[in-house]
């Protein structure tokens, strides 16, 4: 068990909503995460959605809105950007799996940082592999060369990547990336549970990801849906900083929406009560060895 934690704060993510807590315009991103900073969130992790189609957006400018309007605000999270959107590919079918169907969004590895290059966050996200997602024809792509294009740019931005596990595979993957010098020290890994055809939100699985992790790793750990907030409770136990958020789970309880500020609240006073310190935005920056370039 560790005595002290960080907490992220994931606030929109990009699926479709289909509540209306969960925030979808620049303006209600940016408030969101403010407040979730306010109540302790350290890490903000951010993306950003197309305000037609309210789906997950790959667009500067509306990152650019969303990361101005906190930088103005009187908190100051440390800002992770997700550079997840643009590795999803669609088939046309089992029988006849090309063409690529509506939805394939496959950009160069530069593309999908152009946001990160513009904003200099701290820290961006990066999926470390490729996965069935949620059914269907949708496969979740990212080569090994894709990941070491966008890990590679990333450093020479003097950006910290999050590297995110869904499941055994992509952590040999991360494995392979510190290794190969492609990540500084300390490499920063986000263990993502129960995502449906990935890993599992169980014990054992969990506890299986944890020993394969490289050398000096700082590692964070989440689950989705109803697991989320129990979760928070395991983290520390396993030596995990915590993550909740409406990217990963839009109930305080049962029937009972939520709202971002709210989860983060609540993931405080269970590590309160278990006798955890919460750790502040600057004590992260030190921990992580974070440039502040904004």
């Amino acid at each position: 068990m560790i005595s002290e934690v960080f907490v992220t704060c994931a606030v929109t993510g990009s699926a479709t909503p289909r509540q209306k807590n969960v925030p979808i315009t620049p303006e209600e991103i940016a408030d969101s995460t403010i407040e979730a900073a306010r109540a302790g969130a350290a890490v903000v992790h951010l993306h950003v959605r197309d305000l037609e189609t309210r789906k997950g957006s790959r667009n500067p400018a509306l990152y650019r809105q969303v990361v101005e309007r906190i930088r103005k605000s009187n908190v100051n999270p440390v800002i992770n950007l997700t550079a997840g959107p643009g590795c999803s590919i669609v088939l046309g079918g089992p029988e006849s799996p090309l063409p690529l169907a509506a939805g394939t969004d496959m950009p160069g590895a530069i593309e999908r940082l152009v946001h990160v290059e513009e904003l200099r966050p701290e820290i961006c996200s990066i999926d470390c592999g490729s996965m069935n997602w949620a059914g269907g024809e949708l496969v979740m792509a990212n080569s090994s060369g894709m990941l070491r294009a966008m890990t590679r740019h990333v450093q020479k931005l003097g950006v910290r990547p999050e590297l995110e596990v869904f499941d055994t595979g992509h952590l040999m993957e991360v494995r392979d990336l510190v290794k190969e010098g492609f990540v500084d020290d300390p490499p920063l890994i986000q263990l993502c549970m129960g995502t449906r055809y990935g890993a599992p939100d169980d014990l054992h699985t969990l506890l299986a990801l944890v020993h394969q992790l490289p050398p000096r790793a700082i590692y964070s750990t989440f689950a989705v849906g109803r697991m989320s907030l129990p979760w928070v409770a395991l983290a520390p136990l396993v030596g995990a900083n915590v993550r909740v958020g409406l990217e990963d789970n839009l109930y305080l309880s049962h029937g009972r929406l939520a709202t971002n500020e709210e989860l983060v609240q609540r993931a405080i006073e269970i590590l309160d009560r278990m006798g955890v310190r919460i750790m502040g935005a600057d004590e992260v920056r030190e921990k992580l060895k974070l440039k502040v370039q904004a």
